[in-house]
């Protein structure tokens, strides 16, 4: 076992000694006055001004950041609305979602990555995160790493918060952090180091508090500022009299009235002498010079930290303003992950691996921020479309967007697809029985007595075919000749009582008379139909019938979920079109994704929808 700890490497290759390996299972850098580090700090804003701030700054630049390290934590406390942004932009970032990814290349890589996952559990990163971003005000943040080192599983148990006035900048290079108060180099693997630059340049000049330094100066003075105005003009002012009976002793007893009536509020004076209280409207007027310029001040560190103001005023009207603002806000909350994770992956998973499994070509990565997503509104509206088409989407994908779990076999649920057709055996059509002669001679009768167009003729064709061909076939040569031979309807009718036929084959013929009877009105119904005053074609066709429409498929018909309004052919495709809209038990989405489906049809098959209005007053578009 000792063997194993003597040649334990870290990320990059180089053995970690069993000394180094028992300090990383204790704290180096705690807090303590004799340390040198005390826990407390002392006060260096009150009483601040330029010259002494800029003495502050300077010290820092020089390698003595001790007292800017202090004033910037007073800064953070004492200005409000700095603290109000910041710790949006800080919050905002620390409650990112963390994700995972594991190497590719080896599939010991997958093992890797839930070693990670399962380290992320314990919420030591999580607890830290917020601390983390402390480097965006001072330029870096120190936390100070507690390992457990267990054999086969080298993790941080705790992430400690340390001020950056325990730790200094070197002086030589700009760049190395020293501990103090011996100002010794940090131990490796022993300190989570982030910086965080808000500007390229020295790092201690990189955060945003340096910038804020004196905005913040000029927001105490004028505070300070604005208070002396309201003692001063925010209440009426005081006006003794006295007469020229007054002694000296009165005018004293009056002066000690009017000068502390402000603070207590009551006062004696004798009968003999008045006090007044005289208002000035233009002086209390002159109190909105110190809300704008406080109002400025604020407006100019929103936009140092938030990139804009939209995000803590509201603006009349905004919507714009606001979704553009948003957007930038997304930039930089993308640009503080990403700086924020690269310094998580270097300095603890990686460790991390290298320590638990050995160094590695390749680690896992983690990554904080949101994932890439369609809106969920559009997710939802390209599924229901595109699902009847035959896109294909896993279920636990909507639910995982959804924020909803799949139902157990006992649990009660709501909602569900509807059950799909049962597929019937093809059983073939029976071959289709042309009309007979004097069903033909009765066609050319029903044209004589309409004008309606071909295609309705011979859609009741079709229909009368299977109907009425067998009954008209066993009619007498004597009756052919005679609807052959008719002019017209009454012509038929002469002739047929001229026959003077048996009552049985009489009443035969009476029944295939009625069948052209049938077909003659239905005729006279469509002369009626066709001249509608309001023009409209009101034609429908025949309903479905079950094996009709279970012969169909799901793309004809408009509604396909529930086999609803058939668009098999252009008479079909109209009808739909003229009842979309009054058809019971569709929501407003499946009529929406049923008219650009009948559209679609109508497209397909030439018909003119120039014609068709929608139902917001519009022409439909096919």
């Amino acid at each position: 076992m000792a063997d194993q700890v003597r040649q334990l490497l870290d990320q990059f290759g180089e053995p970690v000694p069993a000394a180094r390996i028992s300090a990383l299972r204790e704290e180096t850098a705690p807090p303590g006055a004799a340390l040198g580090r005390p826990p407390f700090s002392g006060h260096l804003a009150f009483g601040m001004d330029p010259g002494r701030l800029g003495a502050v700054l300077r010290a820092a630049d020089s390698g003595n950041s001790y007292d800017w390290m202090i004033l910037a934590e007073e800064i953070e406390e004492l200005f409000p609305h700095y603290q109000a942004v910041l710790s949006k932009r800080r919050r905002q970032v620390a409650q990112l979602p963390i994700t995972v990814q594991a190497a590719e290349g080896d599939p010991a890589y997958e093992k890797h990555a839930t070693f990670v996952k399962e380290w992320l559990r314990t919420g030591v990163l999580q607890r830290y995160l917020f601390d983390m971003t402390d480097a965006l005000g001072k330029g870096y943040s120190v936390g100070e790493i507690v390992w457990e080192t267990e054999p086969g599983c080298f993790r941080p148990s705790e992430i400690l918060y340390r001020p950056q006035r325990f730790f200094e900048i070197s002086w030589q290079d700009g760049q190395t952090i020293w501990l103090r108060p011996d100002l010794t180099e940090l131990a490796p693997h022993k300190f989570l180091v982030h910086r965080h630059p808000c500007k390229s340049g020295h790092i201690v000049r990189s955060g945003l508090t340096r910038t804020v330094a004196f905005l913040w100066l000029y927001a105490s003075y004028n505070a300070k500022d604005w208070a002396l105005f309201c003692q001063g003009y925010g209440m009426p002012i005081r006006v003794g009299r006295y007469g020229p009976e007054a002694s000296e002793q009165d005018k004293r007893v009056l002066w000690r009235a009017v000068s502390s009536i402000a603070g207590d509020v009551a006062a004696m004076i004798p009968k003999s002498m008045g006090l007044e209280f005289v208002r000035d409207g233009e002086r209390t007027a002159g109190a909105e010079l110190y809300l704008k310029r406080g109002d400025w001040l604020n407006r100019e560190v929103s936009k140092l930290v938030l990139g804009g103001t939209a995000g803590t005023e509201a603006i009349n009207g905004g919507h714009a303003v606001g979704k553009e603002h948003r957007e930038g806000e997304q930039d930089i909350e993308d640009f503080d992950a990403s700086l924020l994770s690269v310094t998580i992956n270097r300095q603890i998973v990686q460790a991390m691996i290298a320590f638990t499994f050995g160094p590695q070509k390749s680690y896992p990565d983690l990554t904080l921020g949101r994932p890439a997503q369609v809106p969920l509104k559009d997710l939802v509206e390209s599924v229901a479309d595109l699902g009847p088409l035959g896109l294909k989407v896993k279920a636990t994908e909507i639910r995982d967007r959804l924020f909803l779990t799949a139902p157990g076999p006992e649990d009660e649920v709501i909602g569900g697809a509807a059950p799909a057709p049962v597929a019937k055996p093809d059983i073939p059509a029976p071959a289709r029985r042309l009309p007979t002669d004097g069903f033909a001679a009765g066609l050319r009768l029903l044209a004589r007595h309409t004008e309606a167009p071909p295609e309705l003729v011979a859609a009741m064709t079709d229909r009368l075919a299977d109907e009425a061909a067998g009954a008209l076939h066993g009619m007498t040569e004597q009756v052919r000749q005679a609807v052959e031979q008719a002019t017209d309807l009454h012509d038929l009718a002469e002739r047929v009582h001229a026959l003077n036929l048996a009552p049985d084959a009489f009443a035969e013929a009476m029944a295939r008379g009625m069948a052209l009877a049938n077909l003659a009105g239905q005729a006279a119904m469509l002369d009626e139909l066709r001249a509608d005053p309001d023009g409209r074609e009101l034609a429908r066709h025949a309903p479905l019938d079950a094996a009709q429409r279970d012969a169909l498929r799901a793309q004809d018909f408009a509604v396909p979920e529930t086999q609803q309004l058939p668009i098999r052919d252009a008479r079909h495709v109209k009808d739909a079109w003229r009842e979309v809209d009054s058809t019971r038990g569709l929501t407003p989405a499946q009529r929406r994704r049923a008219r650009r489906r009948i559209l679609a049809r109508a497209k397909r098959l030439g018909i003119d929808t120039s014609g068709w209005e929608t139902p917001a007053g519009g022409v439909a578009d096919a």
